[in-house]
């Protein structure tokens, strides 16, 4: 299973990539081999200032180890009965990983991450599990663009079992909840975690549905809306949009926290996802039934897409 989950994360940064650098030719990405002396590495792609792109990266990592007290801490407070030996936790972890951030306040911001977990016990038992998700975070609502996302992602988890979707549609909705300001980071998508029935089979081909969805589910909208007009007031709501994205990145998500906690972790790979520029404004809120006010409405209460 480690080996075909390499190789999936793998096709799927060389997908994303190929599609990105597809609409955006003038631009290129540094592609950056990296190793962690702890064991394992990774390779980072992400283009900078694009035509098309402000900031795109698609990061792939296979890390090897011993687990952090302060991971399995965080890994334990989710349920986790991890037994130790002698203090040590052997652990193994692959995913892929991406945030792409458009220049153009009309194209959404979109991310995604699939991964797998083993973890091996004090008496030798290995726990494995998998994760993920994919989800949309736009500065202005587009309906057309949000249900065509969404049912693209239904899709894929329909094929697996119908309930899936608004089970992860629900937990994305739940998961990327700013709480101190009582707003979703986007329109969502799906997400799940600790995923590891009914089988290993079963649960990474479901992984892999997902997987290929992601340049369908998105590279459309990008193509679609790259080339609108806007103005300046658009782009300053876009920056002020993209300072929350930073706030929930830093202060709630589970993978930048557990890479952070990861003794020799590339902190330039982690924080590849913050954006390359970003505004905070004084108590600013926008007019009543404007375009800005219409967005905030739908992150404060989560719509059915697909319905």
């Amino acid at each position: 299973m480690r080996s075909r989950m390499e190789l999936l994360i793998m096709e799927t940064q060389a997908e994303m990539c190929r599609a990105l650098a597809a609409l955006d030719p003038g631009a290129s990405f540094v592609v950056d081999s990296w190793e962690r002396k702890e064991g394992g590495g990774g390779i980072s792609c992400v283009l900078q200032d694009g035509e098309v792109f402000e900031k795109a990266g698609v990061n792939v990592s296979v890390v090897s180890g011993l687990l952090s007290e302060e991971a399995a801490r965080q890994m334990r407070s989710r349920g986790k009965s991890l037994k130790a030996k002698d203090g040590k936790l052997p652990f193994c972890a692959m995913g892929v990983s991406s945030v792409i951030h458009p220049k153009n306040p009309h194209v959404p911001t979109m991310h995604f991450n699939y991964r797998y977990f083993e973890i091996e016990e004090a008496d030798g038992t290995i726990q494995w599990w998998f994760g993920g998700g994919t989800d949309l975070t736009p500065t202005y609502l587009n309906e057309e663009d949000a249900v065509h996302f969404h049912k693209t992602l239904k899709e894929a988890c329909d094929k697996h079992d119908l309930k899936l979707y608004p089970k992860y549609k629900k937990w994305c909705d739940d998961y990327f909840y700013i709480k101190h300001r009582g707003e979703r980071r986007g329109i969502g998508g799906i997400f799940f975690d600790d995923l590891d029935s009914p089988s290993k089979e079963e649960v990474f081909q479901f992984v892999k549905s997902c997987a290929k969805a992601v340049v369908p589910c998105y590279i459309p909208i990008v193509k679609k809306h790259c080339h609108d007009s806007f103005t300046p007031e658009e782009k300053l709501w876009q920056q002020l949009r993209r300072g929350r994205y930073v706030e929930f990145n830093l202060l709630y998500d589970r993978g930048t926290k557990f890479g952070l906690l990861t003794p020799g972790s590339r902190i330039e790979s982690i924080l590849m996802s913050l954006p390359l520029t970003a505004r905070w404004e004084y108590m600013h809120n926008p007019p009543e039934s404007s375009k800005e006010a219409e967005i905030l409405e739908v992150l404060r209460n989560p719509k059915d897409w697909v319905h």
